[in-house]
């Protein structure tokens, strides 16, 4: 299913339930994990992240390939399920931000990294690349995209309204800047994700995120993987859930 060749104008639209903007998640929204069991030291520079290490990388909710998850229903647009998903993961990685939101300062992140040689930059209005400390990037990517979900022009919500032409181009604008945000914190903060002993529920949501993005066309490969001078460290994820069957190659 391509989504950029499915796309059309959609008459007759159900609407969907109102948004509201999520309040800013912290670690007391989720019922304490206890005390969990030691976790192995970090790995030194050059050495595998505690996310490509067993058990770790197998850590999921959801057993299987995630294609079945991601395919469209019968009868239901294919703009409106692109739509849906898009606020759905928005919403679900926001939570998960929230959780480790205390351990990303401008202290512990100065840069938006993801790997070892590679920061993320944001364009400022004068369309200069600046590097920015994590979360002030992520503040603004969390802004931009909530503005974008709470458009009308952009997300129509009420019977009748269609989508814009642009709704893919922006989609896809959408999914890069919010791989970052899962990029960063896989890079990061995974340690902070083991901590609360979330790794199952976070890697199905960012299993989910790549099978959809690549299903829909929202995802380049050459995001996920970065430049061979400034791999995104998560790339070698993606490899290793295609190997284990979990994603499609």
């Amino acid at each position: 299913m391509s989504f950029f060749n499915s796309i059309g104008r959609s008459m007759g639209r159900q609407p969907r339930n109102p948004r509201r903007s999520p309040t800013t998640p912290t670690s007391a929204t989720f019922e304490s994990p206890g005390l969990p069991p030691p976790l192995p030291p970090a790995s030194p520079a050059g050495q595998k992240p505690l996310y490509l290490c067993s058990p770790f990388v197998e850590a999921a909710l959801v057993k299987g390939n995630f294609k079945t998850i991601v395919m469209l229903p019968k009868y239901v647009d294919v703009t409106e399920w692109v739509a849906v998903n898009m606020f759905e993961f928005y919403q679900n990685l926001n939570l998960f931000y929230g959780v480790v939101a205390e351990c990303c300062t401008a202290a512990t992140c100065p840069t938006m990294s993801a790997g070892p040689n590679l920061d993320y930059t944001w364009i400022d209005h004068s369309r200069k690349q600046v590097k920015l400390p994590a979360p002030t990037y992520i503040d603004y990517v969390m802004t931009w995209l909530q503005n974008l979900l709470d458009d009308e022009t952009v997300f129509p919500t009420k019977s009748g309204h269609d989508f814009q032409q642009s709704f893919p181009s922006t989609t896809k604008h959408m999914y890069r800047q919010m791989l970052r945000v899962f990029a960063h914190i896989y890079h990061a903060h995974y340690r902070d994700i083991l901590h609360l002993r979330s790794e199952p529920h976070f890697n199905s949501l960012f299993a989910h995120f790549l099978a959809f993005g690549r299903e829909y066309e929202l995802l380049e490969i050459k995001d996920v993987k970065g430049a061979p001078n400034a791999p995104v460290g998560i790339g070698d994820m993606w490899e290793k859930w295609k190997d284990m069957g979990i994603l499609e190659s």
